[in-house]
């Protein structure tokens, strides 16, 4: 059944008027968002200038937090966090407060480049941060801005990633939070790499676990194919009465969670392990990209007359980590991609491997890294290859003519009236049913790429960019 492909013309302007609409709503709310964080400032400027030392102005804060909250009917806590966030926000991200302003970018985008940036002490580089991230900001959902957010605030930050690692892993732990109806979260705060290793591992016990015993062993880690554009398993218990059928009526997220107690509670995944233990044999997975200054434990490398700075680490999907756990993580591993980068525009050229494997699955993972839907930023290994031109239909299995999509916006693309197309340099065109046109790019490479710079001694002198 495909969807949306008997609509008139005059439904489809009439959609076409309500994407208007809603962006211009869109861009009215950020604005006024923008200018109740300015009038926020303001009460924390005045509770700063009305007090006289630093134990009479947290005080003065709470008073007029109090005042604020009382006026707009919500907790004084709650107003005093949004001071605090607005005050941040304004006195040192003026540009990013602007573009919020004036409905270029989304509270989303401001909060994603204030956390990634937050650390930068100087305010000419803090600036120029802003000014960087904000180029992607004003084209790009604040979930795919967050990640070249991180990577770019890297560049400003006056510590070593190293030491800022080594002093946040000394906050690791672990904590409770009660619920009523007698429910409860756990959370766990610990380096990247584990965090994402442990969730990476519980995910594939509980997709094996419902793909069953013969499935487990085999097809726990396998690719997806484009061919299948049902819907993902654990998205939504089924239907029906499948506990009678054998079948697991379980979400994805409760399958984790159970496993998850499992190993917790017992060591191993007890109630739901297969006779032969399969599930307890499925090893975490995280993908890492590591330039290769850092893979080499350098700082910098001078070629020539320039100097080129080592880029962090980062994981990919989420940000930096350190490099040594990254080069920890190279080294254990059975066999790793190498992604060669053009030196000069950073855009991703070829991926090749020491082990044999599918190169044109490696290529796609490299240069796509998320579903190529605009605004989606699901990891490219957990979405599905998909053919742009349908290989029913004639589509070449080649790097040209398949991207990487998550489940839901494949089914979107074979059941709705989107049309997709690929221009070439890994750009994807998306043409909507209102007939709106989003270009999609791949997100820029982790890697050194060269400019020219001329100068007043020497023209086409070569320097070196780092992303």
């Amino acid at each position: 059944m495909t969807a949306l492909m008997d609509v008139t013309v005059e439904q489809v302007a009439t959609l076409d008027e309500l994407v208007d609409l809603a962006q211009s709503l869109e861009r009215s709310i950020s604005g006024m968002m923008a200018a109740r964080d300015g009038v926020l400032a303001l009460a924390a400027r005045w509770a700063s200038d009305a007090a006289s030392d630093a134990d009479e102005a947290d005080i003065s804060y709470r008073a007029v937090a109090a005042e604020l909250a009382t006026a707009l009917r919500v907790s004084d806590r709650t107003v005093q966090r949004r001071m605090a966030g607005a005050e941040l926000l304004v006195e040192r991200f003026p540009s990013v407060w602007a573009a919020q302003g004036a409905g270029e970018i989304a509270a989303g985008h401001a909060r994603v480049i204030v956390d990634a940036g937050v650390r930068i002490e100087d305010p000419v580089a803090r600036e120029e941060y802003a000014a960087r991230v904000l180029e992607f900001a004003r084209d790009e959902s604040p979930n795919r801005v967050r990640p070249i957010a991180e990577r770019i605030a890297q560049q400003y930050q006056p510590r070593s990633i190293e030491e800022r690692h080594d002093g946040a892993r000394q906050e690791r732990g672990a904590w409770v939070r009660d619920h009523p109806d007698a429910m409860a979260e756990m959370h766990l705060f610990g380096p990247a790499a584990l965090v994402h290793g442990a969730y990476d591992r519980i995910t594939a016990m509980a997709k094996a676990h419902a793909a069953g015993p013969t499935a487990a062993a085999s097809d726990a880690d396998a690719e997806r194919h484009d061919g299948d554009t049902g819907p993902q398993a654990g998205d939504a218990a089924p239907q029906g009465n499948d506990a009678a059928n054998g079948q697991d009526p379980r979400t994805l997220a409760q399958r984790r969670f159970d496993i998850a107690l499992d190993l917790l509670l017992t060591g191993v995944p007890a109630g739901h392990d297969t006779e032969q233990g399969l599930l307890a044999a499925i090893r975490p997975s995280v993908s890492v990209t590591i330039p290769f200054l850092t893979m080499m434990g350098l700082e910098s490398l001078r070629i020539g007359t320039e100097s080129v700075t080592a880029q962090p680490a980062e994981l990919d999907g989420h940000g930096p980590i350190d490099p040594q756990t990254a080069r920890l993580l190279a080294g254990a591993a059975s066999g790793w991609d190498r992604v060669l980068t053009h030196p000069v525009t950073g855009t991703l050229l070829a991926v090749d491997r020491y082990r044999p494997s599918e190169y044109q699955r490696r290529h796609l993972r490299a240069r796509d890294q998320r579903c190529r839907f605009p605004t989606c930023g699901m990891p490219a290994r957990d979405s599905d290859l998909d053919h742009t031109h349908d290989a029913a239909l004639g589509g070449a299995t080649e790097v040209d003519n398949l991207g990487a999509l998550c489940r839901r916006h494949h089914v979107l693309k074979h059941h709705a009236p989107w049309h997709v197309e690929q221009l070439g340099d890994g750009l994807v065109e998306w043409t909507s049913p209102a007939g709106r046109i989003y270009i999609d790019r791949p997100p820029p490479q982790n890697t050194v790429v060269f400019t020219e710079e001329a100068t007043s001694t020497e023209q086409g002198q070569a320097s070196a960019a780092p992303f």
